[in-house]
């Protein structure tokens, strides 16, 4: 990833999107139900499974299959991000992983809606995730498990077909029928012999079933249950790199867990004042770096990033590092806290970029460069002037995801209408295309923009706008604010894009 420095690379030609698969599209008309609202979403590492949560408390597993038998071909193909390859997925499993709660404590119902699902390392052909809903975290093992059937009786059909019965042939009709132990029965099965001699060639007719595995299914079991550590809503959970801690934040707390122990956490970072009345922000979001697991950043309501170091203290109240842009004098107004809440940060494959989200724009941050961000970009700029309106309805408050391509050259993330944006994040690049969730993308897709991206300073901090349009989109229609794009995440190796609108999942690749 280039993040906005100069290189001398030019930037990769804008991606042509195409409509790959749909699960769950509702027909024209049909009414979606709550509970099958997709409220989080998430690829495994490799990229060959994806699960998404609702919130109805499910967690749904689906499977690449058009790569499943390529083995050691299908790893170089990823190499070189293959151009128009079709991904397709498969349905694979579902589970329920949380159930709706009462806390009898503080009178408070606990809402079975998943926030977020996180993988795990995969250990004997097993797959390992995380949930989470408002106040529990559940890790969980899904594994195909063997049926076992008995295939055969051996039964000599002739004798099995008198009366159906399997007890009827294990009785030899000659006179003197042997059993297993050595003793006989006589016709009229009355007394044991004590002959314990046995017949030339064996017992023919002593059957024994044959049970064979012939079919798998899989079983979805919760291993840990990790409860009780969270007074508020928990926002975030991400795993590190060690493969054996993982943090989990809520507005004021970050925890950090061991994945074996579930009745014991360390809290590391707390920014609840001493009098709540002195409360200025909450904790968003929180990521542990991809690589260096003594590392972790968190976001917060007022529009900061900052870079905590696990090495420097047990309790990391102190950041190491904090990104902040600093709003332009005269432009402040009543809304411009609340649009700079970031609800989303994202560290890119690299470790050296973080993605974060706010209302309106998308910023990308180098954190060896914390004077500000290397490029911003617009997502829905043309919102501005209707920030009354989207107050008055709460969508102000609606916490939109990001992503980045594995490679680090664009950013994706969504926006109303069920439309989401995808912009080229390397330096140079002008690429921001708009497209609808549907199955025919390029509906309403917007033009890149020709103009070139405005310099800021010798670093090069760039300042990207998508094309922006009025609040009408390119069909002419009022944007529908009931519908959103919530929830997308990028393929780690391939250009491909899956994204939640309602109950739908649509997959893309280009």
């Amino acid at each position: 990833m280039n993040g906005g420095e100069e290189s001398g690379v030019s930037a990769p030609a804008p991606l042509e999107w195409k409509f790959s698969q749909v699960f769950g599209e509702r027909t024209a008309g049909e009414e979606v139900q709550e509970v099958d609202i997709i409220s989080a979403i998430e690829f495994d590492k490799t990229g060959d499974h994806l699960a998404t949560g609702d919130r109805g408390g499910r967690v749904v597993l689906f499977e690449r299959t058009d790569t499943k038998d390529h083995g050691h071909r299908r790893d170089l193909e990823r190499m070189d991000y293959p151009i128009s390859r079709h991904p397709e997925f498969r349905y694979k499993t579902e589970f329920q992983s949380h159930e709706p709660e009462f806390d009898y404590l503080k009178s408070l119902e606990i809402e079975e809606k998943i926030n977020k699902i996180r993988w795990c390392q995969t250990a004997n052909g097993a797959l390992f995730l995380l949930s989470t809903n408002d106040k529990t975290i559940k890790y969980w093992k899904v594994q195909e498990k063997k049926v076992k059937k008995i295939c055969e009786m051996n039964l000599d059909s002739s004798r099995a077909a008198g009366n159906g019965s399997i007890a009827s042939s294990s009785i030899s009709t000659s006179p003197k029928p042997y059993l297993a132990n050595g003793g006989c029965l006589d016709k009229s099965y009355s007394y044991l012999s004590n002959d314990f001699s046995f017949p030339p060639g064996g017992i023919p007719s002593l059957h024994l079933p044959v049970v064979a595995c012939n079919e798998t299914s899989l079983v979805a079991r919760c291993r840990r249950i990790y409860a009780h550590a969270h007074d508020y809503h928990i926002n975030s959970i991400s795993n590190n790199s060690d493969g054996e801690t993982f943090i989990s934040a809520d507005d004021l707390r970050i925890n950090l867990w061991n994945l074996e122990i579930s009745n014991q956490s360390f809290n590391i970072v707390d920014v609840k004042p001493a009098n709540m009345e002195d409360l200025t922000e909450v904790i968003t979001s929180a990521e542990f770096h991809p690589t260096h697991c003594h590392m972790l950043a968190y976001s917060s309501s007022k529009g900061s990033v900052r870079l905590i170091d696990l090495r420097q203290s047990a309790l990391c109240d102190t950041h190491t590092k904090m990104f902040e842009e600093q709003e332009a004098p005269g432009s402040r107004s009543f809304f411009t806290e609340i649009i700079a809440s970031i609800s989303d940060i994202k560290f890119g494959k690299d470790g050296r970029h973080i993605l974060s989200r706010d209302y309106m724009t998308l910023k990308l941050w180098d954190i060896n460069m914390d004077s500000g961000p290397v490029a911003t970009f617009q997502v829905h700029e043309y919102l501005r002037p209707k920030l009354c309106d989207l107050y008055e309805n709460d969508s102000i408050f609606d916490k939109f995801e990001c992503c980045l391509s594995g490679d680090g050259m664009r950013v994706a993330t969504g926006s109303y209408s069920n439309l989401f944006r995808v912009f080229g994040s390397a330096a140079g690049s002008t690429e921001a295309t708009t497209l609808e969730a549907s199955k025919n993308p390029m509906r309403r897709q917007v033009p890149t923009p020709s103009r070139p991206s405005r310099s800021l300073s010798s670093l090069t901090r760039v300042v990207r706008r998508g094309a922006d349009s009025p609040g009408v989109d390119t069909n002419g229609n009022a944007f529908d604010f009931t519908t959103k794009l919530l929830h997308l995440a990028w393929h780690p190796t391939e250009n491909s894009l899956a994204c939640a609108a309602a109950n739908s999942l649509y997959m893309y690749y280009a």
